[in-house]
């Protein structure tokens, strides 16, 4: 009997407190998604991912702390429901595909740097077991431009690429050729062309930590996009 408990038990992190939500289901992960909480505190948060927001049913693989504490909330097997409508290059069930992380933020605030200290803990232990690819991690707004900011302007994507996680770009930036096509380039590091505006304000927030719309990329976001998709993978 004792065997036949442990084999329904779910499997979850020993780097986290098991806090488990029943929001979810089966499925696979080739795709790690970051959130913003803009929630008050951990436990609003903790209480919103295990219930509802004003949408149904909302819950996440992981929640990070403001101190780093590391909270798992489903088993990285289930899909949990957290990134809602939207699309990553192929991908469109992101759910059905990813892994969500939620990071205790208001929105308007720095990230501390113990909870990004323990996200990259997280990252490297999700990529190594679940093989995922160290490129395959975004922001929610990035497959959800349409609708989501998160985690904003203020996210520090650059520490994260620092250990090798998500892409950003490296050595001297070039003014792009003549025949550069910016929405080809968004379109190949997976941005959904359904509005283009969308999609390049959610790039200029990811990569130029710019919240604002733009109807037409600078130079200087044409120079950023042309090394992104001129990087080996």
């Amino acid at each position: 009997m004792l065997l036949a408990s442990c084999a329904h038990t779910p499997p979850h992190n020993p780097l986290a407190r098991w806090v488990p939500s029943p929001n979810h289901n089966a499925r696979e992960a080739t795709l790690i998604v970051i959130h913003a909480t803009t929630q008050d505190s951990v436990e609003q948060s903790l209480h919103t991912l295990r219930t509802r927001n004003s949408g149904g049913p909302v819950s996440s693989h992981y929640l990070i702390g403001r101190d780093g504490a590391l909270y798992q909330l489903v088993a990285e097997d289930r899909r949990a429901w957290h990134a809602g409508p939207g699309s990553w290059g192929t991908i469109s069930d992101v759910n059905s595909a990813s892994i969500g992380i939620e990071l205790d933020n208001n929105g308007s605030e720095p990230f501390s740097s113990e909870q990004i200290d323990k996200l990259l803990v997280l990252l490297e232990d999700l990529c190594k077991r679940l093989d995922i690819p160290r490129y395959q991690v975004i922001a929610h707004a990035d497959m959800a431009p349409t609708r989501k900011t998160d985690p904003g302007p203020l996210f520090p994507w650059a520490r994260l690429a620092e250990a090798g996680f998500g892409r950003w770009p490296s050595g001297p930036l070039v003014d792009p050729p003549a025949n550069f096509d910016p929405r080809s380039a968004l379109r190949i590091l997976g941005y959904s062309m359904d509005d283009y505006a969308a999609a390049t304000r959610a790039f200029r927030l990811h990569y130029r930590g710019i919240d604002a719309d733009a109807t037409e990329l600078s130079i200087e976001d044409l120079r950023v996009l042309y090394a992104l998709v001129n990087i080996p993978e």
